[in-house]
């Protein structure tokens, strides 16, 4: 297991064929404000790739490839902020996405604690730390603290979709689930036109 640091792009066939896991830190949570600093992928076989951006350096083609690739499935926690930053930064649609917090709430209704960390250790027996998720990223060097807590941000992702994905199928709510992932980027386009928190199907 090997977490390897690229700047501005992503090698060349580095990733093997299927699903990848997909995550992103940034300056902070406005994506009209904060940018785009590091993404984070794997192909669950063991490796993990960050690619790092200068401010205002987006032009990531390998990357944005297999981002935007149909064929391949982005598995993703809190997809909605991670597809509108995708798209707000590099330009692409990151689908299909299956988001594995969306999962998490259809299918663990026993609970109200969604986040990854706790989503890992029910599901995974898997403890993670999130230590660094408030530091700076856009900082000229990324501590080992830093990178092994990106890294473990899509480590398990893969796993986790297996048992969120048996569970929804278990429950009968797979359909409602496919149905929310479509939408990601129509909720996604909302929250980047202005509309985060409005509700536009309530009646007031």
């Amino acid at each position: 297991m090997t977490v390897y640091l690229h700047e501005g792009d992503l090698p060349a066939d580095v990733l093997g064929p299927g699903p990848v896991a997909v995550d992103s830190e940034t300056m902070g949570l406005n994506p009209h404000r904060d940018r785009l600093c590091l993404l984070q992928i794997s192909d669950g076989r063991g490796d993990e790739h960050l690619v790092r951006f200068a401010a205002g350096h987006y032009d990531a083609p390998n990357l944005k490839a297999v981002l935007a690739d149909p064929a391949r499935l982005k598995l993703m926690h809190f997809a909605r902020f991670d597809v509108a930053v995708i798209h707000r930064f590099l330009g692409v649609w990151a689908t299909p996405v299956f988001c594995t917090k969306i999962a998490s709430k259809l299918v663990r209704t026993y609970t109200d604690r969604h986040g990854l960390k706790d989503l890992l250790r029910e599901t995974l027996g898997v403890e993670i730390s999130k230590q660094q998720q408030s530091s700076d990223w856009g900082a000229a060097t990324l501590s080992d603290a830093q990178k092994e807590y990106a890294a473990s941000d899509v480590r398990h992702l893969h796993r986790a979709h297996e048992v969120l994905a048996e569970r929804l199928a278990r429950e009968g709510r797979r359909h409602i689930a496919q149905a929310c992932f479509d939408f990601l980027p129509t909720r996604a386009e909302l929250d980047l036109a202005g509309w985060p928190e409005t509700d536009i199907f309530a009646h007031m």
